[in-house]
């Protein structure tokens, strides 16, 4: 076993960066900390797409903590309950998914997490799934489950009052769901759980459940969320989701277009700046520091975590010759176009800079594509082109014509 690490210090920083509550208490799970035994705990991710992005990082970030002090760590990968779909924050029923999808998502998450938390040494994260358990229930099992679970305490959740209010279906299965993610913690027989604040419910479900059926206390950690100063959070929506399997290049990128009231959560959330130095940013940002230049640093620090100083460096002086200078990136990948004039349409679908016709389309109309700088405004028209010539689609897409 790991040796315990019972560091105040420490301790201090697992228990405040980050943390918006510690249920039952925080003077609970520290004590637990203090105490020298060593403690389980999981952070459970549903594989929803094929990408783990900055708001799992959070998350992920708070077990390397558990993870470094000596306790055993666990990510548990939700393909059972990624077939099911949580409802949390949703106004509509979630698309299935069928089991090929969620185990294609979650092919690559254990190398995307290992850039947070180690899954060798003598303390070695666990991966686990919970169809390992819940698939291998049957029908009396799911019943004496849900006798735990009362329809008015589920009823509870904010988006299922939004639903009836608004005359919007809710469908039984994603009225099962907490209770399935409920039964993981009891299934491992954790001591603790950690999720963002959006999943309060269905983790303190799982505390309720392991005192029924286990008599044993769970902590569960709720993590804020990484989110500007009007609720708004980073996401695909936004086109600002950095990707933990993003290059260096495109997570500087993408951090550098978060609003400016997500710099300071976002030194406290995605970064290992101290406290300390992270309110003395605030201050200065107050007092009247250009926020260019605080969010400069900031894309720096996550992108060295993820990466290396080197590359964030260079990610950093490409983003200032890309957006300053109106310079080309170092490396463009070249495409061979048969053509000495062509339909903006089909040159960037040709150039895989697009998905579409219709996002082709979009783009040019919000004036997003440029030829060697210079905006492509009509997309029904075609267009001279040459070699060399270096087509651009949004801000950090690029492409070379030979």
């Amino acid at each position: 076993m790991a040796k315990i690490s019972t560091d105040q210090a420490k301790i201090q920083e697992l228990l405040e960066r980050g943390v918006e509550n510690v249920y039952p208490s925080k003077e609970y799970l520290k004590k637990q900390l203090l105490s020298g035994k060593q403690l389980t705990l999981y952070l459970g991710i549903d594989p929803t797409g094929p990408t783990l992005h900055l708001g799992h990082a959070i998350t992920i970030e708070k077990l390397r903590q558990f993870q470094e002090l000596g306790h055993k760590i666990i990510l548990l990968i939700g393909d059972f309950t990624g077939m099911v779909g949580d409802p949390t924050d949703k106004t509509a029923t979630r698309q299935a998914l069928t089991r090929e999808q969620v185990l294609k998502n979650a092919k690559s998450y254990k190398n995307q997490a290992n850039k947070l938390i180690n899954f060798s040494g003598n303390n070695k994260a666990e991966i686990k799934f919970n169809s390992q358990w819940q698939s291998k229930m049957n029908f009396n099992q799911v019943m004496d489950l849900a006798k735990h679970f009362t329809v008015q305490r589920l009823l509870e959740r904010d988006m299922f009052q939004e639903r009836i209010k608004s005359a919007k279906a809710i469908y039984l299965h994603e009225f099962m769901y907490p209770i399935l993610q409920a039964y993981d913690c009891v299934a491992m027989d954790v001591d603790g759980e950690i999720g963002g604040n959006d999943q309060t419910f269905n983790m303190l479900a799982g505390r309720d459940l392991m005192k029924e059926l286990k008599h044993k206390e769970k902590f569960v950690i709720t993590m804020r969320l990484l989110t500007d100063t009007s609720g708004k959070k980073m996401g695909k929506s936004e086109g600002n989701m950095a990707a933990l399997s993003d290059t260096a290049q495109d997570m500087f990128g993408k951090i550098m277009s978060w609003t400016d009231g997500m710099i300071i959560s976002g030194f406290e959330l995605c970064t290992r700046v101290s406290l300390t130095e992270i309110k003395q940013l605030d201050k200065d940002l107050k007092a009247g520091k250009n926020p260019r230049d605080i969010k400069f640093r900031l894309a720096g620090e996550i992108v060295k975590i993820y990466f290396s100083e080197n590359a964030a460096t260079k990610a950093g002086q490409e983003f200032t010759n890309i957006f300053a200078k109106k310079a080309n990136p170092d490396e463009i990948q070249e495409f061979a176009i048969g053509k000495n004039k062509i339909s903006p349409i089909d040159l960037l679908l040709q150039m895989k800079l697009v998905n579409s016709k219709g996002e082709a389309r979009r783009l040019i109309d919000g004036g997003g594509m440029k030829l060697n700088h210079e905006k492509v405004s009509v997309w029904d028209k075609d267009i001279a082109i040459k070699s060399g010539d270096v087509v651009q689609a949004g801000k950090r897409k690029f492409g070379k014509i030979k």
